[in-house]
């Protein structure tokens, strides 16, 4: 009770906008993109890179003056925009280019996976659940790459990435059965090696997740060695340490060999959830706070890696002067209150919901600082 109390307290106290409340796990915040990630440097490249991105920025640029109504150059210069780190002005430009073409899904496929860059989870589902719905009943289509990979085949298509990006949304905010009826789509789609190891990785962590061990296995039957994989290598290895075959303290020491890459971040993350759902809960801190220390803030592995240590962070290690307005809620327990009692003035209990946020476990978040109640909260 001293716990339903503290939470109803500190939420009815703080002049907060509240926005969309997902059923497994909720996830409360304002539609503004939060600023610290707005502003924050993009990862850091080489001169030689940047300097490529660039050019290609400027092309894109050009290409779009030239035909402001070209969906293909509104698109190809917010990607260009993102590929450097300018987030505020990709969102803005693939927002134009949703005005201009309300009924083109790729829009809301690239803002929604810019969206998850900038942790707007909610605001990503949108999108992406406009997308899914939008590409339904429709053939796929390959979906050319900003950045090739070494032999220069793209391995995404549309509908891929649609999925893919919104089992992501669904899964870092721990809406599981959401992020699993995403990626069983995503699987449907997934026509090649790359995607399907990709899409697997997710699949069986969101399986693990639910406790759901048998399924979970069942994912790995088509995964074996020897397969050839263009630019998904980290997932494939991941897959085999699933299966046994790699063992977890062999593959973190390789990731972090690569330290400061991308893919090793996907690989780490990988090792730190298969340390945490097997009970192994201090590798798993330690190895996601060792992540946090890095500069691939952008890479799903960081974003993932900051998910948990929010959850696992109690709100007694917390500050009280950290609770501030544009809180997030995430989690789940046994305490529960039903989300639609949510309302301008805090808590309304008088109002019925068939949905409910757990608060045992609650996280109230100002990003990037997350405070979370955990029952030794109610001690």
């Amino acid at each position: 009770m001293r716990l339903i109390l503290l939470a109803l307290i500190v939420l009815t106290s703080l002049p907060i906008t509240f926005g969309r409340v997902f059923s497994d796990v909720g996830i409360l915040q304002d539609k503004k993109p939060t600023r610290d990630f707005i502003d924050r440097p993009a990862p850091p490249v080489s001169a030689e890179a940047k300097r490529e991105m660039e050019a290609r920025l400027d092309e894109a640029r050009v290409r779009y003056e030239a035909n402001p109504n070209d969906p293909e150059a509104i698109i190809w210069l917010g990607r260009r925009l993102a590929y450097l780190g300018r987030f505020r002005e990709a969102i803005d430009t693939f927002g134009e280019g949703i005005r201009k073409f309300p009924r083109d899904a790729r829009f809301y496929r690239h803002r929604g996976h810019r969206y998850i860059t900038l942790r707007k989870f909610d605001l990503a589902v949108d999108d992406l659940e406009k997308a899914a719905r939008l590409i339904k009943g429709k053939p796929d289509q390959v979906e050319p790459d900003g950045q090739p990979n070494a032999r220069n085949i793209p391995t995404g298509t549309l509908q891929f990435n649609i999925w893919y990006h919104l089992g992501l949304a669904h899964y870092l905010v721990g809406n599981n059965q959401k992020a699993l009826g995403s990626y069983r789509e995503c699987l449907k789609v997934s026509k090649n090696n790359d995607a399907i190891v990709a899409t697997t990785h997710w699949l069986y962590m969101t399986l693990r997740r639910l406790n759901r061990q048998r399924e979970a296995k069942k994912t790995l039957e088509p995964i074996r060695e020897g397969i050839d994989i263009i630019e998904n290598a980290g997932y494939y290895r991941l897959l085999l340490m699933y299966k046994g075959i790699i063992p977890p303290a062999s593959l973190e020491q390789e990731a972090l060999k690569q330290e400061g890459s991308p893919s090793s971040y996907s690989i780490l993350y990988g090792v730190g959830n298969w340390y945490l759902y097997n009970g192994r809960l201090a590798e798993a801190r330690a190895l996601f706070g060792k992540m946090l220390e890095g500069t691939q803030w952008t890479s799903f592995g960081y974003i993932a890696a900051e998910a948990e240590v929010a959850r696992l962070t109690p709100l007694t290690q917390a500050a009280p002067h950290d609770i501030v307005p544009n809180v997030h809620l995430l989690g789940q327990s046994r305490y529960s209150f039903n989300s639609k009692n949510v309302g301008p003035g805090g808590l309304d209990l008088a109002r019925p919901s068939l949905r409910k946020i757990d608060l045992t476990r609650a996280c109230f978040t100002v990003l990037p600082r997350t405070m979370c109640l955990s029952r030794k909260s109610n001690s």
